[in-house]
Formats: structure tokens, C-alpha cells, sequence
């Protein structure tokens, strides 16, 4: 069972539809830490679509006009997905920092594991089958320990 994310922000966002009259329809959005979710006519018991902040790459072509900011989700495989929102509501900066936030801790996450994976010690048999000798040293051959530090 999937527990149910801290929501940062819900609200209303328009979205350009991908046919071919590309009309603006309402969504109810809900911004947690990892995801924007996208409910169809403002219900959230309706299947909503999520996307995941693993398959956003960025928050792009931030417009301004009298009444809306526009701008464009970009995902990872390069999909683009409009939004407009009414000027003073800011959703593309929450959705931005969120984002932003998202993306710190996955580096700091990765950095750290590359870091451990680094400082590991080398598996005795490893390390001794990379040098051409047998896995556990035996009495014909005093001096070798099961470590690589020689």
C-alpha cells in the first residue's frame, strides 16, 4: 500500500490538451514533495495522472501576460506539457522549488552512495582472485592475509 505523500500545495491549473485544438482544461493539481499529480474536472476521486519529479528534467518557458503565467513542464524524454495559472497564484515557482528540492536530495543521495560505495572495503576474495591467487590462503602460502592491502 502506497502512504499517502505531505501535500505542499493544491490548487487549480489549466492545461493545453495535446488534440489538435489544443483547448485549456481546468485540473485539480496537487503538489507533494516527489510528484504533481493531475485530476480530470477537479476531482480527486477520479484517476488522476501523476508525474513523478524522477521524469521531470525542468520547469521551462515561463511567460507572464496580463492576466496568466504560462509555462511548460519538460520531462526527461522530452515530452513538453503546457500550464497556465492566473498571475498572482505563482504555481510554476512552487512547482519550480519543489522540483528543485527534489532534484538536491536525489544528488546528495547519489553522491553519498558513490561515496560509500568508494570507501567499501574490497571483498577479501575479490581482491585475491584479481591478483591470481586462490580465494582463502592456505599453509603454502604464509604472509597472505584475506586483505588487498599488499
Amino acid at each position: 500500500m502506497k502512504m499517502q505523500a505531505e501535500v505542499i500545495r493544491e490548487g487549480e491549473l489549466e492545461k493545453r490538451s495535446d488534440s489538435l485544438f489544443q483547448l485549456w482544461k481546468k485540473k485539480l493539481v496537487v503538489l507533494t514533495k516527489d510528484s504533481l499529480s493531475l485530476f480530470p474536472d477537479g476531482h480527486k476521486r477520479a484517476k488522476g495522472k501523476e508525474l513523478g519529479f524522477g521524469s521531470i528534467l525542468k520547469v521551462d518557458c515561463v511567460e507572464r501576460t496580463g492576466k496568466y503565467i504560462y509555462f511548460t513542464i519538460v520531462t526527461k524524454d522530452r515530452k513538453e506539457i503546457d500550464f497556465r495559472c492566473p498571475d498572482q497564484s505563482c504555481w510554476n515557482a512552487s512547482i519550480t522549488m519543489a522540483l528543485i528540492d527534489f532534484q538536491n536530495k536525489r544528488a546528495i543521495q547519489d553522491f553519498k552512495s558513490r561515496q560509500e560505495m568508494e570507501q567499501a572495503p574490497e571483498p577479501p576474495a575479490l581482491c585475491l582472485a584479481a591478483k591470481g591467487l586462490p580465494a582463502s590462503p592456505g599453509p603454502s602460502r604464509p604472509g597472505i592475509s584475506g586483505g588487498c592491502g599488499w
